[in-house]
């Protein structure tokens, strides 16, 4: 009999953590259910997410992108659903492909199912990631918890948001559940809600129901769509007063900062940490997928 085991690391991006599965050639096999088994915190490894690291010429979603970026990152949420993009994922995966020596500090490319991403890594501290420009869907949007409700900002960054303003984070309620939203139509596929309140000028903080995973400590890409929508409230939109602008957007698990400039494009920085390394039983994997 053979032992097989297969590589992992542990990363987070201010307290959104991720599980980096390697994978250069696409040949592990990772259904929702491997994935979910990966991120349960008391049976698995536990994660909000899975971070695959895969070449963008042997994936068939990133194939097209080959020849702009050469790494993929195959974001799964922690119940086995695909994502577009995660902000802080793709912060994370910025830091594990220098940490395996895939590249070097300075500007890099990263392909998403949300497009490709430019990165900048230093040789220490945080990583700053273009995360291409913010689309706003028209129609009015409704999120709620409980007996309350609050207009909300439609905000898409290559993934749904949901932004609302609130006198408190507590209106938030628990967020194990996603809070509902009208009219369905606006997000037939789900959504990310984020609840925000203002802490000064040009400065938030937020609380995130990630569509898939939950309430989790940190959201690059609802950390984004809030700076949008906070921009636009205030008056501040860029491509009117043609200044870049920055505001900083406190989360759970930290804190990151957001600009906007008068192109369009967003740029977030912020801490990507590797803080472990292992190997998991590709038996354990398996019996459990397909169980």
């Amino acid at each position: 009999m053979t032992h097989t085991t297969l590589p992992f690391l542990k990363g987070h991006g201010t307290e959104n953590d991720f599980v980096i599965v390697p994978d250069p050639d696409n040949a592990v096999d990772l259904p929702p259910t491997a994935v979910a088994a990966l991120c349960d915190r008391r049976a698995g490894i536990g994660a909000d997410g899975v971070l695959h690291v895969v070449r963008s010429a042997v994936h068939p979603e990133a194939a097209h992108l080959a020849d702009q970026a050469e790494w993929f990152m195959d974001y799964r949420n922690s119940d086995g659903s695909v994502a577009e993009m995660c902000g802080n994922g793709v912060r994370v995966f910025a830091r594990y492909l220098h940490h395996a020596g895939h590249v070097e500090p300075g500007d890099f490319a990263i392909a998403t199912r949300g497009g490709v991403k430019q990165a900048h890594l230093a040789k220490t501290g945080d990583v700053t990631v273009s995360m291409g420009s913010a689309r706003l869907p028209e129609g009015e949007v409704t999120v709620s918890v409980g007996e309350r409700s609050w207009p909300a900002r439609n905000v898409n960054m290559g993934n749904p948001h949901a932004v609302a303003f609130v006198e408190s984070l507590d209106h938030a309620g628990d967020l194990y559940s996603p809070p509902p939203f009208s009219p369905a139509s606006a997000y037939p596929t789900g959504v990310n809600v984020e609840f925000v309140v203002d802490r000064g000028p040009r400065h938030v903080a937020m609380r995130v129901h990630e569509r898939g995973s939950g309430e989790t400590r940190s959201c690059g890409t609802g950390a984004c769509a809030v700076a949008v929508a906070a921009i636009r409230r205030d008056g501040a939109d860029p491509a009117v007063t043609g200044e870049p602008v920055s505001y900083t957007v406190d989360l759970p698990g930290g804190t990151l900062v957001i600009t906007e400039h008068p192109d369009g494009r967003i740029d977030m920085t912020g801490p990507a940490v590797i803080v472990a390394s292992g190997e998991f039983e590709a038996d354990w994997l398996t019996e459990t997928a397909f169980a």
